[in-house]
């Protein structure tokens, strides 16, 4: 194995780190596989109760009626993440435009939408109009209010109980960091959040950003009170076979909305062709649950690896974890080029290719990307990106197979330590 890994450019050096600090996590992934077992039994009873069969791994064309295979796996789903309907369509291009669907569907003129949480991703401030762009919620009379997290990461409940009016309609939570360094929530602090806002304004919808945070738990916040929660299925929930696709699970009314949205008011849930995609998206959410518990090995091998090189890891090694990110912050926008270098590298596809910052559509900063993938873009695939701004923090996800996370994380060590970055 030495003698492979120095054929891959792992020196020996960061190959005996490897090894003595993947034997300290013995103890958290065998935690790691628990849960695991617990989601793919959920999901294999999910699959049974909503009678999956053969016919519905087979595609529709056209306008898509009666394509037994979509409406079945959207009843996978609601059982799944326990709710009254779900909205799982190939149309759905990507996470934001989910999240935008749930949004521009459930809001109307006058209404407000309130994120306690601080800033959303940066892609979702064109869909609210916090930065100026077409079609935003904005321009249609949806105004925004936000309460930023207190200093030491805690909800503003006070913020929060001040900023909910007459005007208030929605609550967007999102579960996991973005771009930013702050502590991803657990389910637990989300239903608690839910909570609150609920006995002061009942009616109010809670809607869920669940992009990375699928199968971590043996919960998700759909069980805590969220009235949707909305993810990309080229993230956890696609276990890596899914090319395409976007769902939104909650309330039947949330869903009905987002349906006449995506598709048109009087078509709705009836039209939408499968087009051939539904066995990868029905063997993607079967894998999710394993798919996922090696993508969360990895980010703590990556935590784990580089706190001793001396960086800022969010979530450090040893802390609770509920979506498969972990920030390294570098201070230099050398650090983040060079780990990024190091993944694409590692990957089964360009790894020949050189990542280099440029400038993204939705995004106000250049952004660098490495992701060597069988899908484009895919994050639950071995990934790493961020914005060269300070405080120049890279983001680290996915990995079809831990094998795999932890050779990208050798190779972005190696990279950042022939930068010279680490001493």
């Amino acid at each position: 194995m030495d003698r492979l890994y120095q054929q891959l450019g792992i020196d020996p050096d960061t190959s005996k780190l490897a090894e003595s600090t993947l034997a300290t996590l013995r103890e958290r992934f065998d935690e790691i596989d628990r849960n695991a077992e617990i989601n793919q039994l959920k999901v294999i009873k999910a699959m049974q109760d909503a009678k999956v069969s053969e016919a519905c791994l087979y595609g529709t064309t056209g306008y898509g009626y009666n394509d037994i295979g979509r409406d079945t796996l959207e009843r996978v789903y609601a059982e799944y993440f326990h709710t009254e309907d779900a909205l799982v369509r190939p149309q759905i291009t990507c996470g934001t435009h989910a999240l935008a669907l749930a949004l521009m569907s459930n809001l109307r003129p006058g209404d407000e939408l309130l994120s306690p949480v601080g800033k959303p991703y940066d892609t979702l401030e064109e869909v609210i109009g916090i930065r100026e762009s077409k079609g935003s919620l904005k321009e249609y009379g949806i105004t925004y209010s936000q309460v930023d997290l207190l200093p030491d990461g805690e909800f503003d409940y006070e913020g929060i109980k001040n900023a909910i009016n007459d005007k208030t309609r929605m609550m967007t939570i999102q579960r996991s960091k973005g771009y930013e360094t702050r502590k991803t929530l657990s389910v637990k602090r989300i239903g608690e959040l839910i909570s609150f806002a609920k006995s002061i304004k009942p009616d109010l919808i809670c809607m869920v950003d669940n992009c990375y945070g699928e199968f971590i738990e043996t919960i998700e916040p759909s069980d805590v009170g969220a009235d949707m929660v909305v993810g990309s299925l080229i993230k956890n929930p696609g276990g890596g076979l899914a090319p395409i696709g976007g769902y939104i699970a909650g309330r039947k009314d949330c869903i009905e909305n987002a349906a006449y949205r995506l598709t048109s008011p009087g078509l709705g849930k009836e039209v939408g062709a499968s087009l051939g995609v539904l066995k990868d998206f029905y063997q993607g959410f079967f894998l999710a649950p394993r798919v996922a518990s090696n993508a969360l090995k990895g980010a703590i091998f990556a935590a784990a690896m580089f706190e001793q090189a001396g960086f800022r890891v969010v979530p450090d090694s040893k802390e609770s974890r509920h979506d498969i990110i972990q920030s390294v912050t570098f201070g230099t926008p050398e650090g983040v080029i060079a780990f990024c270098e190091g993944i694409q590298s590692a990957a089964p596809v360009d790894s020949f290719v050189t990542p280099e910052p440029w400038d993204m559509p939705g995004y106000d900063a250049p952004v660098i990307m490495a992701a060597g993938a069988f899908v484009s873009g895919s994050s639950i695939e071995l990934s790493a990106d961020g914005p060269i701004k300070p405080p120049y923090a890279v983001y680290f996800q996915g990995g079809l197979t831990f094998e795999h996370a932890k050779f990208g994380i050798m190779k972005a060590y190696q990279s950042v330590k022939n930068a010279g970055l680490i001493k």
